[in-house]
């Protein structure tokens, strides 16, 4: 199979890459110089030299235990493995001499005796590892007879294909993605290693001996569904045989051909092959090339990608009257037409800013650029918003603040360098899988881990590794948590003076310094309000600062609270305070929750900031568009979400356009998002689903997935990656089409021809893009911002010589209690979250066999609280708010402290964000999602709300049959 966009070097080199001083040897009369530390067969394959092997991979450290890549050495004894055998100065290597040649031969023929030999209707067959060592080493039969229980037999027996067969081990088909058939096993360990090394879950071994020895998942009643397997794939990927294969190549057989494109999940970004025979896609194959994901995956890129061609993907434009009539099918003109006819009237009766956009952090850098745009070049107005101001807008606001640009410092490959990792508000290990991994492989190599979360997450301690510290704050209170370890740095006279001097404001830190040596900020004083015992605040902040390369890494659980902003300027200041930024293993590091979610921000998508972060009053800024558009543009900032929704209650805000978002299930206080849609005139949704919103739109605009357009999305780390088209869009058109055929019949004279046109003018107009094109993209694989004449391949690390905005600048972190409280009535504190198997708001993953693992949404309560209240495993319960209330069923668990509930958002069937109460970040409106005053009880089932809210869905996704 060949990559036909990125001719890159994908052959298997069997051991890993390697640094060194170089070391010239000769390999069958060639000469190679390669790093030291390298094995011999890796220098071999780097001279073109191809040795066989099984259990060596270039993504596993060499194991040795196959005995097919013997060489013979001069000047040694024997016939070492050439996968654990390092090169040396001089050396002089033979991998073709007939004495390998039949070690080789005779090691083939104890494999293949114990190995079916149905090659001809095998899944694997012409992808078969196995099938290819055979023809490698000229195995033409077999002398061995296969074992029948009772081992090799003693006499010499021919065999063939049609000979006898291994005793029969039956498959393990129980998880939804794979299967595991132990008689293909030949037992090299690469998926037990790949478990280890790559994933870091453990959750394979080898059972048995000899003939018998096989793969076992978990413990002895365990299957691949029931252990602790994460079904990442990593073990199906490194598989040499059938033994772990894809359902889908068993179903659709072998790929032809690849395309290599970016993952539409979480905000890591993993690059992926997607492989596929004709336009049927036939799987997801990390790429190992891809500079965030270094070729591994989680569950959902790897396998979920089955949305894209579900049942209930929308592929024809649809429009109504009224929210109550049915959908009708239409023609995508006669669709666009009656969208363009009522938002051109809304702004002719209601004024120009009585419309505005909702941008997505699912779609890409060019279509979001192309949405913004619409508002200010089309709509005349600056009202767009977007889902990335509802989770991260808080880290724009404080690393501008504090830094001067408002992203995430380092890339994902610095972690390997760190020693002392905060993790605060964010659970890796399900939100950010595949960093998680790597986060894990480092803290098995010795780096430290601090842990600041309400919840016992499973980084807090599994059966490999443990956080030395785990922070459990009540939730509501980070300000006051970071804050005190700023105390005890600054008191005890922890800080890097030096860096502090060098790089930063000295002035404005030494008022921070006499703020946060306040005694009530110390450990001592804010216990009781934070619920962290004083001591392991103060040994936390003694290993941050004096533990070597200390890096943060923080999520929503920072940024969804209404102080959310004054948090990252918190954790900022501490890594200026330890000197940890600017350099390899450091930094702050926002984990980005959707897939373009930094994009999103960098295209321009909030109503007070064109692209590349510039506000709109600025009138050179404004210029710079004005000028490349041909329009003027509005110096007065827009509405966000909110403002929208209560202009609409008000009546002086009318239409919507949203693309791939959905507001009523995502968005804060489900009850006011759906006063305000209801009170609209003209509500446009962009998707591929008839989502929650849509249950108050007027026109449906069929969307496209990921896998059937061009662009870029932008991940956490500054990484812009390709998107590339796999296929044709099923519904006619990209989402960028859509969004330039809506401009078009609002009157504009848009005429791109492709996403890279869109890129140019990206790069055009921003700084930070300056030196962005599709064709550096495909040379580079990808790059991270700034991209510009001085940084002409990208920034891998920020703030290297100094700040962006010059001195680091340290800020005041006074900590201010939400006004959302606990009392009598509501006595519990929910905060909200995501699970592995499931993302976001479920409308892709729902539509998966993802669903195995997560059905509904749960509410998890400690089982002291849950005895009070009479609740037990499994049984409903109401959870209420002072905004609303919903049904779901309880699951107990001291993963949450006493006092705390947890629930995730990802069906609406729960829709969880009826309990949410509209206060927000003080600085960036950003919702506070993660503290909600609660009270939990008994409950029958779904509440009269859920009941309602399900009939009104109903009857507003009816569909007419398309008119004759």
């Amino acid at each position: 199979m060949k990559d036909f966009i990125i001719p890159t070097d994908d052959r298997d080199m069997g051991t890993p890459a390697r640094t060194g001083a170089p070391v010239t040897l000769t390999i069958d009369g060639f000469e190679v110089t390669v790093p030291d530390g390298t094995s011999v067969m890796r220098a071999a394959a780097e001279a073109g030299i191809q040795v066989p092997k099984l259990c060596a991979t270039d993504s596993l450290e060499a194991f040795g235990s196959c005995r097919l890549c013997v060489v013979e050495i001069e000047g040694r004894r024997g016939t070492p493995a050439s996968c654990t055998t390092p090169v040396a100065e001089g050396m002089v290597v033979r991998t073709q001499s007939g004495k390998v040649q039949k070690i080789r031969k005779g090691v083939m023929e104890l494999y293949i005796s114990d190995h079916p030999l149905d090659c001809l209707t095998c899944a694997a067959n012409g992808d078969c590892e196995l099938q290819d060592m055979a023809g490698a080493v000229g195995l033409r039969d077999v002398r061995y007879a296969a074992p029948d229980g009772g081992g090799m037999e003693t006499h010499f027996q021919p065999r063939t294909a049609t000979g006898p067969n291994p005793q029969y081990m039956p498959k393990d088909e129980s998880n939804p993605y794979f299967t595991y058939d132990p008689a293909k096993c030949i037992v090299c360990s690469r998926c037990v290693r790949a478990c280890e090394e790559v994933q870091g879950t453990f959750a394979l071994t080898i059972e048995g001996r000899g003939f018998d020895s096989r793969v076992k998942a978990g413990g002895p009643a365990d299957s691949f569904l029931t252990s602790d397997c994460v079904s990442c794939g990593a073990c199906v990927a490194a598989c040499p045989t059938a033994t772990l294969q894809e359902k889908s190549v068993i179903e659709m057989g072998t790929p032809e051909r690849s395309v290599i494109t970016t993952c539409a999940y979480c905000g890591v970004g993993c690059s992926f092959k997607a492989e596929l025979n004709g336009d049927q896609l036939v799987r997801m194959v990390p790429w190992k090339h891809g500079k965030a994901n270094r070729g591994h995956s989680c569950v959902k890129g790897r396998f979920a990608y089955g949305y894209a061609a579900h049942k209930d993907r929308i592929l024809k434009p649809m429009i109504r009257e009224a929210i109550t009539d049915p959908w009708q099918e239409v023609s995508w003109d006669e669709a666009l037409r009656f969208a363009a006819d009522r938002m051109r009237g809304l702004q002719e009766k209601h004024g120009r800013r009585s419309i505005g956009v909702i941008t997505s952090s699912r779609c890409t850098n060019e279509e979001t650029y192309l949405v913004q745009k619409l508002a200010r070049g089309v709509f005349m107005n600056n009202n767009t918003d977007t889902c990335a101001r509802v989770c991260h807008s808080p880290t724009g606001y404080g690393l501008g603040q504090t830094f001067g640009t408002s992203a995430g410092t380092q890339d994902f490959d610095s972690v390997e360098q760190t020693d002392v990792v905060i993790v605060i508000g964010a659970n890796p290990t399900d939100g950010h899988p595949v960093f998680a991994s790597r986060l894990k492989k480092r803290l098995r190599a010795g780096a430290k881990l601090i842990v600041i979360d309400p919840r016992r997450i499973d980084l807090v301690k599994s059966a490999h590794i443990e956080a030395a510290h785990h922070l459990a704050l009540r939730p509501g209170t980070n300000v006051a948590v970071v804050t005190a370890l700023a105390h005890v740095i600054v008191t005890e006279g922890l800080m890097d003076e030096a860096y502090i001097r060098e790089r930063c404001d000295w002035d404005e830190f030494s008022d921070y310094a006499e703020f946060v040596s306040e005694a009530r900020h110390s450990p001592e004083a804010t216990e009781m309000l934070t619920g962290v015992p004083a001591d392991d605040l103060r040994a936390a902040a003694r290993l941050f600062a004096t533990g070597g390369n200390g890096a943060i890494y923080y999520g929503l659980g920072v940024t969804e609270h209404s102080q959310g902003s004054t948090t990252v300027i918190g954790i900022a200041n501490l890594a200026m305070l330890t000197g940890n930024v600017g350099r390899p293993g450091v930094g702050v590091n926002p984990l980005r929750g959707q897939n373009n979610v930094q994009g999103s921000c960098d295209m321009g998508s909030f109503p007070h900031e064109l692209p590349g972060y510039r506000h709109v009053k600025n009138a050179d800024v404004r210029e710079i568009f004005e000028r490349a558009w041909g329009v003027n543009i509005d110096p007065e900032p827009g509405l966000r979400i909110p403002n929208m929704l209560d202009a609409a209650v008000e009546g002086t805000f009318k239409g919507l356009y949203c693309q791939g978002e959905d507001i009523l299930q995502s968005d804060p206080d489900t009850k006011h998002v759906a006063s305000g849609l209801a009170a609209m005139e003209c509500v446009i949704v962009h998707d591929l689903f008839l989502n929650e919103t849509a249950n108050y739109a007027h026109v449906f605009l069929p969307g496209s997935s990921f896998l059937e357009k061009d662009g870029t999305f932008t991940n956490a780390e500054r990484r812009i990656n390709r998107v590339r088209k796999v296929m044709a869009p099923r519904n006619g058109y990209a989402d960028w089409e859509v969004t330039q055929l809506l401009a078009q019949a609002m009157g504009a004279d848009w005429a791109y021809t492709h996403p890279s046109q869109i890129m140019d003018e990206i790069a055009a107009t921003t700084p930070s893009f300056a030196g962005v094109t599709y064709d550096l993209l495909d040379a580079e694989g990808s790059v991270q911002w700034p991209c510009n004449e001085a940084h002409p391949v990208g920034t891998p690390l920020m703030h290297v010589d100094g700040f962006m905005r010059g001195k680091g600048r340290f800020i005041r972190t006074e900590y201010v209690a939400t006004e959302e409280r606990t009392g009598a009535r509501f006595p519990l504190l929910l905060t909200t979250g995501r699970i592995l198997s499931q993302y976001n708001v479920g409308a892709q993953t729902r539509r998966t066999e993802n669903t195995v693992w997560h059905e509904a949404d749960l509410l998890e309560i400690h089982p002291h609280d849950a005895e009070v209240r009479g609740i037990t495993e499994g049984g409903w319960v109401k959870l209420a708010s002072r905004s609303g209330e919903t049904a779901l069923r309880a699951h107990l668990t001291d993963k949450v402290s006493p006092g705390v509930v947890y629930t995730t958002f990802h069906h609406p069937d729960t829709q969880a964000n009826v309990i949410t109460t509209d206060y927000s970040d003080w600085a960036t409106n950003c919702p506070e999602y993660k503290v909600t005053a609660v009270q939990v009880s008994l409950s029958n089932g779904p509440t009269d709300w859920q009941e309602d809210y399900a009939a009104q869905a109903a009857q507003a996704r009816r569909i007419l049959p398309a008119a004759e």
